[in-house]
């Protein structure tokens, strides 16, 4: 009777750990737990502005898991988190049209085209060095080329432990992290990337 009770919990057992094996290696269970919203506009954004679509959603991500007509304690809007007067510079030096406020809090279309148009001028200003343009999405352009300018941070992604702010710092650890997921998740949307 005992011997056939252990046999019992040991199949059951077995038939669990089988079971989160599965459970954990399953691409479905992936894609669920790490979605990918808006593609479509996401990818006419990562196409239009020279970007990794990942890079995009994983920003996306970090800021707003997602959810439209977010606002941020310090004020950043939409679902890319961009300040007001951040969006307004945009707005001005990329042209963008009939943009206001409440468009940028809660369309995702025109918040996915500020942000990356933004990503990608970074990314210019940058010298195309991804880790960088992260860093100064979250911290600002000025602060970033202050800490290349005097050393502090060297701006490889193996050295992020350098950058001065810690919400910066832990921002680009995330940003990489989902963009990483993704690139392992959905790599059909990494192969329509540009460049």
């Amino acid at each position: 009777m005992r011997r056939r009770r252990k046999r019992k919990r040991l199949f059951l057992l077995l038939i669990i750990g089988f079971l989160a094996f599965l459970f954990i290696r399953s691409d479905w269970i992936g894609k669920w737990m790490y979605p990918i919203h808006y593609q479509a506009d996401i990818r006419a954004s990562a196409l239009n502005y020279d970007l990794d679509p990942l890079l995009i959603a994983a920003i996306i991500r970090v800021e707003t898991n997602f959810s439209t007509g977010k606002e941020s304690k310090k004020g950043a809007l939409g679902l890319m988190q961009i300040m007001p007067d951040t969006a307004d510079w945009i707005i001005q030096k990329a042209g963008f049209a009939n943009v206001s406020e409440d468009t940028l809090r809660h369309r995702a279309d025109v918040s996915i085209q500020i942000g990356s148009w933004y990503l990608s001028s970074l990314h210019k200003q940058f010298n195309d060095n991804t880790t960088v343009a992260v860093a100064a999405y979250n911290a600002g352009p000025g602060n970033v080329s202050k800490w290349l300018n005097n050393g502090t941070w060297d701006g490889t992604k193996e050295s992020v432990s350098n950058i001065p702010y810690g919400e910066t710092r832990h921002y680009v650890q995330r940003v990489f992290y989902y963009y990483n997921k993704y690139k392992q998740l959905y790599p059909e949307f990494a192969e329509q990337k540009v460049g």
